[in-house]
Formats: structure tokens, sequence, C-alpha cells
């Protein structure tokens, strides 16, 4: 087989993704396997990461070695804008530290599937997990070095006065329930896209998460302003040509009026009150932040807000500790106080 460089294609269908390849046997029987999977935009992401690979590493599948997965983060790494610019974040030039580790998780995740296939030319997966560092006595280490250390950031929160300069600045009720859903109640971009008039429960005040991330079904409480907007959303905004749909969130005008709401058109309206807002940044992720760091702010128990976030370990909730200002100030000062009550001499 010569040796080629991919071109991503995508295959569209009432504004969401259907398929994608990648014009290689091998990679798209792949990305096949990984849309039965996972998510929309997780296939578009090991897409392009693929995309990426290959373009830079021209090769065959069945060629690839370790030197030249090396060669690939030599080449992430090297600076996009010049060796004086440096991101703020991490002070990097190339590409960020988080990026680098999600192309290679995609390319392990190719090479863990050519293995298993056993037909491909793929006897071993040439993405090494870590580095082997020296143990006790010169043995090598068992846990090794990660090849890619992402420094461990906090996320950004929405102050008060912010986040209500963007609920202002939101044009109809469908945006301002959209934005609820993750504002009061945390629920992911792709969680509010999802919701179907089934899952609305606003005799309890409850809303539930047919598809999760990770396949997760939960079921969260929401404050009853989302309700309240959702049901002037239905009154006034939401096209009657859409009753053939159950989801909730749909296209206001232009051709695909009625039509499921797709994630780029959420981020569109997401930017555009950015915008109107005047805030220099803002995602959808931004505002399930916000949420979760004042529920623990107000007293919210962590294992609570896991629950209500639908994480899978209590790692991942264990951040919103470190935004929550007020949580850090009391255990230190109920510390140092008992400290002091201790050193204090009759």
């Amino acid at each position: 087989m010569s040796v080629m460089i991919p071109c991503l294609m995508k295959t569209m269908s009432g504004g969401q993704v259907r398929s994608i390849a990648l014009g290689h046997p091998l990679l798209d029987d792949y990305l096949e396997f990984v849309a039965a999977r996972a998510r929309p935009n997780t296939l578009i992401a090991v897409a392009y990461d693929l995309k990426v690979f290959f373009t830079v590493i021209v090769k065959q599948p069945a060629d690839i070695t370790t030197a030249d997965v090396l060669t690939f983060i030599k080449a992430q790494r090297a600076p996009r804008r010049g060796a004086g610019v440096l991101r703020l974040e991490d002070g990097e030039a190339g590409l960020s530290a988080r990026t680098i580790k999600r192309r290679l998780a995609s390319l392990s995740g190719l090479f863990g599937y050519l293995v298993a296939r056993a037909d491909a030319g793929v006897n071993a997966n040439p993405v090494p997990r870590g580095l082997a560092t020296r143990g006790r006595r010169g043995r090598a280490g068992v846990r090794g070095t990660p090849l890619i250390r992402a420094p461990r950031t906090l996320p950004r929160v929405l102050e008060p006065a912010e986040a209500d300069a963007f609920v202002a600045a939101l044009r109809t009720q469908r945006d301002r329930a959209m934005v609820a859903a993750m504002l009061l109640g945390g629920l992911r971009r792709c969680e509010v896209l999802g919701l179907r008039l089934p899952d609305l429960h606003p005799g309890e005040r409850r809303v539930f998460v047919a598809d999760g991330k990770g396949g997760r079904q939960r079921i969260v409480p929401i404050s009853a302003r989302f309700f309240s907007t959702v049901a002037a959303y239905y009154d006034t905004g939401r096209p009657r040509t859409s009753s053939s749909t159950e989801t909730v969130f749909v296209v206001l005008k232009g051709p695909r009026r009625g039509q499921p709401l797709s994630a780029a058109g959420l981020d569109e309206i997401i930017e555009g009150a950015r915008k109107r807002a005047g805030l220099t940044h803002l995602t959808c992720h931004q505002l399930r932040h916000t949420c979760f760091t004042r529920l623990r702010e107000a007293g919210m128990a962590l294992e609570a807000i896991q629950a209500q976030a639908g994480h899978a370990s209590i790692e991942s909730t264990r951040v919103y500790l470190h935004l929550a200002n007020d949580w850090l100030a009391g255990e230190y000062l109920r510390a140092a106080e008992a400290i002091d009550a201790q050193s204090v001499r009759p």
C-alpha cells in the first residue's frame, strides 16, 4: 500500500455528524469502531488527531515505531508563533500538554485496536505508556514517568457580576433555558442538547439525563428558574412545526427551523452573548464549573456534587474544593486556631 496523507471527510445529516473517514482502510475501520462507542465530538477529535499524526509522520500504520511517536511529540512542542511567544497558562510555545496527551491517547487507541485485530501487521503498540526511571539499587522503576506532564490548572469560573451580565445578554427564552441548565444544574453541553420533553420533571424539579458522559444515566435536581424559563420558551418561542420531535431545544429560524439545535449552534449562541456582555472568555464548560463552585461554596457536600456532575471518580470533583475560596480559608483558620490554643501556656 502506497504512502498517503489522510484527508478528513465528514458526512453530515440534519446538522449532525453521521460518519467520518480519513481515506485509509485501517484508519476508517478504527473510526467506525470509535463511532459505535463514543459521542460525535469524541469521534471528530480522534479523527483530527490521527490526521495530524499521519500528516507529520508520513508512514503506514504497520511501519510506525516508538521513535516516530517521539518525533511527533517534538514536532507538537515546536513554537507556533515564534520562540519568544509563550502561553501564560503553562509557559510553553508549542501546543498545550493537554492537547498533545489527547493526541497520544487517540494514537494509542488506534494501535491498541490494530494489535487486537491481528491482521494489520501491528504486533505491539508503539506509543509508550511512560519512560522508565531508576529504582532502588539501579533497577528500573515500576511506574516510570509520563511522556507528557500536563499542568494541573484550576478551571475558570464566572464571578456573580459576570454571570449576571452574560445572562442579561441572552436574547431568547430558549437561550436562557439552555444556560440555566448549565449554570444552575451543571449539565454538560451535550446533555443540554440531548434533553427530551419526557426527561423534564417540573413537579419534582428534576431532570433525567438519559445519555451522560460514558453512557451513564442520572437524575439531577435543578432550580425552579430553569423550568419556568423552559415553560416560557415553549409558550412563546418554540416553533409549532417542531412538534414532531421530543428534543427540547430546537433551531428557531432558517431552513433548519424546528430541528434539534447542534453543538455548533449552541457555541455560536454562547459566543455572541459573551461578546455582548463584554467578557474575554467563556465556554459551556465554564458555566458548568461555575455551577459546581457556587454549590460547593454554599456548603453542598463533595459527594453530592459528584452525583450532580456525573463524575465517575470523586477525584474529578475535588477541584471544586480549591475553587471554593471559603473552604480552604475555613479549614486553615480552624487548624490555626487549634494550634494556637495548644501553644498557649497557662
